[in-house]
């Protein structure tokens, strides 16, 4: 791995594991070091963040700099993770880092800002936040501006807040902005805080990665849980990551597996930051080979290992089935993704298909096999019920700890006759 870049960063490179660069590596790293800003368009998983990483990195060898270097983000687990990219390049040259998102105390951020990390990476709300109250804190001399997931940042509506810190931080500075869509707001931002940018694109058609088998399941909404069972069960040994359109489907699915002896763990909105993050890492570490997850989870989640990515709700967006099924067959590593398509979901489907110019094949199932966990799957249906129904009681409860992540639910699974996962194929 070259590209221009100083020995030193070629080492970090390597200890990472990173032999060849990316194409989006190769075409917008030695923009990048001419000193010139870079519009990069790519599909999810294809480098990005090592893209502007190694740029910023090598610019801070040749003159450190305190508040260096901002990075904007449209959700604060992508925040973390460009911070851990950061972190481990940077590790040699004593790179220092803060992530400023929400969910997380004021004050012990004020703390973090007073030291002046080289490298701001924040959400755009908590970072207006802080310019606007905390005492001495200003980006006045930053020299790096990163809009990662730009068309994201801009459709989570935080437009204000991103012209807002247009205007504090310097003209004279460097600015690279990342997307995986060019739409009309991304187009008008780069109009607004560019110069004479180089257009870096890689696979501007909107395609999903050629490693990934993709198929449908033509199934009646009813039996949804009874098909998701059966195909943890066909393919047990993989990591799944499974979507659902909202948080409560995604803690009922959760419990659901888990009350059928499936280690599951769920990721939504509605959890606190540290238990969002706890999930990350307990499916990262293979502790958990099921996560349950919202499109919060959905893009720029770098988790290596997932094997199979299973549409439990047809995205209604979608663009968003594309950065759903990018989670797997990342880095040329192949994987599966499922779609469960019910009676109500064919119109979504179609436009899908034609999104991504492709006719999937039917994913192969017993339709007698599936019926006959019928009985076992509604048991832990009707328990799945019953904790959440005791968790919305325990939110209500004054001083109550908020989003339980189920690990220590109410204990009624023991009740479900052995587990879904002991039984039948391993």
């Amino acid at each position: 791995m070259r590209c221009g870049v100083t020995e030193v960063l070629c080492e970090a490179c390597e200890q990472l594991g990173w032999k060849t660069p990316t194409k989006i590596q190769v075409e917008a790293i030695p923009v990048a070091l001419q000193g010139k800003d870079v519009i990069g368009l790519a599909e999810t998983g294809s480098g990005k963040t090592g893209a502007f990483a190694l740029p910023i990195l090598q610019s801070l060898l040749a003159s450190a700099q305190r508040l260096h270097t901002l990075i904007l983000t449209p959700t604060r687990e992508l925040a973390f993770q460009i911070a851990e990219q950061f972190e481990a390049l940077g590790s040699s040259i004593g790179v220092k880092t803060a992530v400023i998102v929400g969910g997380i105390d004021m004050m012990s951020q004020s703390l973090v800002l007073a030291k002046k990390p080289h490298i701001v990476i924040a959400t755009p709300g908590r970072l207006i936040d802080h310019l606007e109250n905390t005492k001495g804190f200003s980006l006045r001399a930053l020299k790096f501006l990163v809009m990662d997931e730009a068309d994201r940042i801009l459709n989570m509506d935080f437009e204000t807040e991103v012209d807002k810190i247009l205007k504090v931080i310097p003209r004279d500075r460097r600015t690279f902005l990342f997307s995986a869509t060019m739409t009309k707001k991304v187009a008008k931002l780069q109009r607004a805080a560019l110069k004479d940018p180089v257009k870096c694109a890689v696979n501007t058609k909107y395609s999903t990665v050629e490693k990934l088998q993709q198929y449908y399941v033509f199934i009646p909404s009813k039996y949804k849980d009874c098909y998701l069972v059966s195909i943890i069960n066909e393919l047990a040994g993989n990591s799944f990551m499974i979507f659902c359109s909202t948080c409560n489907n995604a803690q009922r699915v959760a419990l659901l597996l888990r009350n059928l002896g499936i280690t599951a763990i769920p990721l939504h909105g509605q959890m606190s930051q540290n238990k969002r993050l706890g999930s990350l890492n307990k499916f990262k570490s293979k502790s958990r080979s099921v996560l349950l997850a919202t499109d919060v989870a959905s893009r720029g989640l770098d988790i290596p290992h997932v094997d199979c990515v299973i549409n439990y709700d047809i995205p209604t967006h979608s663009k968003d089935y594309i950065h759903r099924v990018g989670r797997t067959a990342r880095a040329g590593r192949s994987g599966k993704s499922i779609t469960f398509v019910t009676q109500y979901d064919v119109e979504l489907f179609q436009r899908i298909e034609t999104l991504i110019g492709k006719k999937l094949p039917a994913f192969p199932t017993q339709e007698e096999e599936v019926m006959m966990l019928v009985e076992r799957v509604s048991e832990a249906q009707r328990f799945a019920r019953i904790e959440m129904k005791e968790q919305g009681e325990k939110r209500k409860r004054p001083r109550g700890e908020e989003g339980d992540d189920t690990e220590q639910s109410s204990g009624v699974r023991k009740k479900v006759r052995g587990g879904a996962a002991n039984r039948r194929r391993g």
